[in-house]
């Protein structure tokens, strides 16, 4: 494989992608946006993962490819899916190997035609997988116009090497009338470290309502 080609794209800021949430800009700060870079691999961990990909799915309304292990028990809880995307835009695929998992999500990046793929996985994946999921989005871009994102979800802490951002998302609910969560960023190629408070806004959408804390 071609080394270059491996990083052609790797710090292009320019690469159409998803929005999280509305930019957020705490008093007298600079704002901070929420936005995960198209044609590249995104990981997202912690126990409120599988709704991080939902809040990010419900910033368009395109089918979602969501791709899990057969055997795993965890399933979506599709009357839970309702109060963040419609359910009927996830199209499910399970696989019976794990190694079908990573390839499953290559094919899809790589077609370019379904702008998020989701891949639910028992453990994060290698570096040399990462990249070529990198190259597979890059390919799909070219070919289609509308640049593939695709987002790992990983349990514990995540790690899976070479991701463009890695983000983890954990319940912090005080009072169980106002849910609330903390969002952490713990990688990203062009930003540093730093944590979120997350609540619902007046009409039932995530919104981030606070900064946490910023590394330097």
């Amino acid at each position: 494989m071609d080394a270059a080609k491996l990083t052609r794209q790797t710090h292009r800021a320019d690469s159409p992608g998803l929005r999280l949430f509305d930019r957020f800009t705490p008093p007298g700060g600079r704002p901070h946006e929420f936005h995960l870079a198209g044609a590249r691999a995104h990981e997202a961990c912690g126990s409120a993962r599988r709704r991080f990909a939902l809040w990010l799915a419900s910033g368009h309304d395109w089918p979602v490819l969501w791709i899990r292990p057969d055997w795993h028990p965890d399933r979506l809880h599709l009357q839970g899916v309702r109060g963040e995307i419609d359910p009927g835009r996830l199209i499910f695929v399970e696989c019976c190997r794990p190694a079908d998992l990573l390839w499953s999500m290559e094919e899809a990046l790589r077609s370019g035609l379904i702008r998020l793929v989701v891949a639910d996985l028992p453990e994060p994946p290698g570096l040399t997988p990462v990249r070529r999921l990198h190259l597979a989005a890059e390919t799909g871009a070219e070919r289609t116009g509308r640049a593939p994102l695709g987002l790992l979800l990983t349990p514990g802490n995540g790690g899976a090497a070479g991701v463009e951002t890695r983000w983890r998302l954990s319940p912090d609910h005080l009072d169980p009338d106002m849910p609330r969560w903390r969002l952490s960023r713990l990688r990203a190629r062009t930003a540093p470290v730093a944590d979120w408070t997350v609540t619902r806004g007046a009409h039932g959408a995530a919104q981030v309502v606070a900064r946490d804390a910023e590394g330097v």
